[in-house]
């Protein structure tokens, strides 16, 4: 489980990385057109700023020396510059605003890509050396998005003003430029003093708010469960010690940025006062027009503003530095999860088979012997019955057939995926319609409805359709409304539609009697597709071809039933 950022070097070169990518996609030839057109507009803003300095300049001389046509001159120009300015800002910010929509959806359907391929997500689960991965890819990126273009567009923005108003000042005030390359610089260690403990903080509370929010999304996910269970004292106290981590943690981010906040504040009014204080004798003495101060002043606090990025901006520059840390955390454990350690089995697709070769599995718990040397060939459209006083084995060999991570040795020849389906003992059933549930995405143009409501009524399935008011394209939350044999029935279903040409089930009859049970396995039995049924001791044997039984002691017996 992280609970640290990971090196800084590392966080840069994925950050760079990210950036690259983006500007080398599908999408890149849009994206630096935006960019080119969003530098462009902070161009016009600087040179207009400059534009306005000068105006504001004449305009407040013009009060002083009490030039009346003078100011009604000014003042046009005054107004024509602000018009021109709030255009280009708000055009900006829209563009702005779109290129950090398009870099988002970029980064979130490959982070998608990723995380839901060679099963990245159910090995990340497993070894719990990631913490909420949906929220790095769900808010994370969002933050990274937005936040990355901001800073970016702020940084250029700064340079633009630091080149647009160092003249400036340098000719009001050679000492004013002085002061302020000075006045930042300090104010920006210090900053950086004061601050630092903010972005592991940071890191933390983004850690912490998701588990406190993913209890409380555990609750409603199983709450006829917990109601059940009457767990609701427990639920109560697991998320009290959740909020308690949060607010803990939160109340030091609190504390530090009071700490930040006393320096920053006073930071921010000390420039309002400081280039009155060095200009000021120049215009008491004559020399200099009372216009003069006014633009010293604007011109001073846009200087050093584009210098104190860090102390205006640290606050979310630490919240900024958390979010990299942690994506880069999850493209790490994403690496890392594509050769994951553990399995010495061997899985070789070959079409029209199924078959064991020296398979060994282990017990994740002691490392003893489930099975082993497993080496059996099952044929197509062949019945298999795994049984024996070691159900953990049959299990184990499910999983192993399946894909699923498991600490052995051998190999595992099967079908490729569309040839071979598996049912666990519970279900899984997804939110969705119920077209979407019981047909794969290949074949959905192959059945149709009156086969699908068909099968239906022949697994006694009707009031399944009633849950389905609007037909088979209306959404449900299947887990909710359906009883756990009838989901499992509906699994099963889908099984039956998609036709693959082997089943593996794992005790499946722990959810569905005896009859039920029956039923499927005849009407698998006439569409040619061949099943391993984990079942258990007590299922009969007599409709089975072979029956793979495993003891204790890790050794196993294949039986052929038939002639």
């Amino acid at each position: 489980m992280d609970t640290k950022p990971i090196p800084l070097k590392v966080t840069g070169v994925r950050f760079a990385q990210a950036v690259k990518n983006f500007a080398s996609s599908e999408v890149g030839g849009k994206a630096r057109m935006m960019f080119a057109m969003l530098v462009a507009l902070l161009c016009g803003v600087s040179g207009l700023n400059v534009v306005n300095s000068y105006v504001g300049r004449n305009f407040m001389t013009a009060i002083a020396d009490r030039q009346t046509a003078e100011f009604i001159r000014q003042a046009v120009f005054y107004i024509g510059v602000f018009a021109s300015l709030t255009i280009v800002a708000v055009v900006a910010r829209f563009i702005e605003e779109r290129l950090a929509l398009l870099w988002r959806e970029f980064l979130t359907r490959r982070a998608v890509n990723f995380y839901l391929a060679d099963g990245t997500y159910y090995h990340l689960g497993v070894s719990g050396q990631l913490t909420n991965p949906d929220q790095r890819i769900a808010d994370d990126i969002r933050a990274f998005t937005v936040t990355t273009l901001s800073f970016i567009l702020m940084l250029l923005n700064s340079t633009l003003t630091i080149l647009a108003f160092a003249g400036v000042l340098w000719s009001i005030s050679p000492l004013l430029f002085v002061v302020a390359v000075l006045y930042a610089a300090c104010g920006s260690y210090l900053t950086i003093a004061l601050g630092r403990p903010l972005i592991s903080l940071n890191y933390n509370q983004l850690d912490k708010e998701a588990n406190f929010r993913s209890g409380l999304i555990e609750v409603r996910e199983n709450a006829e469960p917990v109601m059940l269970a009457r767990d609701e004292q427990r639920q109560t106290a697991r998320l009290m010690q959740r909020l308690d981590t949060v607010v803990a943690n939160f109340r030091q981010i609190i504390a530090i940025n009071r700490n930040v906040g006393f320096f920053t504040t006073g930071y921010n009014w000390l420039i309002q006062i400081i280039p009155a204080l060095i200009v000021a004798p120049a215009y008491i003495a004559g020399s200099i027009g009372f216009g003069v101060i006014t633009q010293s002043a604007g011109a001073f606090a846009l200087l050093v503003g584009a210098f104190s990025l860090i102390v205006t901006q640290f606050q979310s520059l630490s919240t900024f530095a958390a979010v990299v840390a942690r994506l880069s955390s999850l493209l790490e454990a994403i690496e890392q999860s594509r050769t994951p350690p553990g399995s010495g089995v061997e899985i070789v697709e070959e079409k029209d088979r199924l078959a064991y070769e020296d398979l060994t599995v282990l017990s994740s718990a002691n490392g003893t012997p489930l099975f082993k040397d497993l080496s059996v060939s099952i044929p197509c459209g062949s019945r298999v019955l795994i049984t024996g006083s070691a159900p953990a084995a049959g299990t184990a060999l499910f999983r192993a057939t399946a894909g699923i991570s498991v600490n052995g040795t051998g190999r595992t020849i099967r079908p490729p995926p569309g040839d071979i389906l598996f049912v666990p003992q519970r279900p899984y059933l997804p939110t969705g319609t119920l077209r979407q549930v019981l047909v794969r995405g290949e074949n959905r143009d192959k059945i149709s409805d009156e086969h699908i409501v068909q099968l239906l009524h022949e697994l006694g399935l009707e009031q399944v359709l009633e849950h389905a008011l609007g037909g088979l394209d209306t959404e449900t939350d299947w887990e909710m409304v359906l009883a756990l044999h009838e989901q499992q029935l509906l699994a099963l279903a889908g099984l039956l539609l998609a036709a693959p040409r082997f089943a593996f089930l794992d005790r499946v009859n722990t959810t569905l009697g005896p009859q039920q049970l029956d039923k499927i396995l005849q009407m698998l039995s006439a569409r040619s597709i061949g099943y391993i049924n984990n079942a258990g001791a007590e299922e009969p044997r007599d409709i089975y071809d072979a029956v793979l039984e495993f003891r204790e002691d890790g050794k196993w017996t294949w039986t052929p039933s038939r002639a």
